[in-house]
């Protein structure tokens, strides 16, 4: 390691033992060496007892969430929004076949958890490019098709 001189040597040797020191010491060490202002220790108390209740708050009142939350209900309103745009479409393909008002006395007289089943036996709740019908789909289409026009 080289060392800088100037003209002055006693200010050159002292540069050299600092800088040591300051390399010799961690940063544990270092921060236990300094002196702080006693006003300063409840200053950091409140600064993490705030931190800590500003995120009590933002999660608890202020509706703050973690990624993993956001994704699961943006997931959630998603597939809602997909069985509102689809439920449409299920009640008029029902009402399409040739005796749709004998086929709603009968789905009107079946028992309620039955419905559900006679509009994915009907193929009504059967997404285009899916095999099996979506019972969410059917679910909706079955409370649409059971009110009054």
């Amino acid at each position: 390691m080289s060392w800088r001189t100037n003209s002055d040597g006693l200010g050159s040797a002292l540069t050299r033992v600092v800088t040591k020191m300051a390399l010799a010491l961690t940063g544990a060490q270092l921060m236990r060496s300094m002196k702080l202002p006693p006003s300063l220790k409840p200053g950091i108390w409140g600064a993490v007892i705030g931190a800590a209740g500003i995120s009590v708050l933002g999660f608890s009142v202020f509706g703050w969430t973690l990624g993993d939350t956001a994704e699961q209900m943006a997931k959630e309103r998603a597939e809602a929004a997909v069985v509102d745009v689809l439920t449409p479409i299920c009640v008029e393909r029902f009402h399409a076949q040739a005796d749709a008002p004998a086929k709603l006395m009968e789905f009107k007289k079946a028992a309620t958890v039955d419905r559900r089943l006679i509009i994915e036996k009907g193929g009504w709740a059967t997404v285009p490019g899916t095999d099996a019908p979506n019972k969410e789909i059917a679910v909706a289409c079955a409370a649409r098709l059971d009110r009054p026009l």
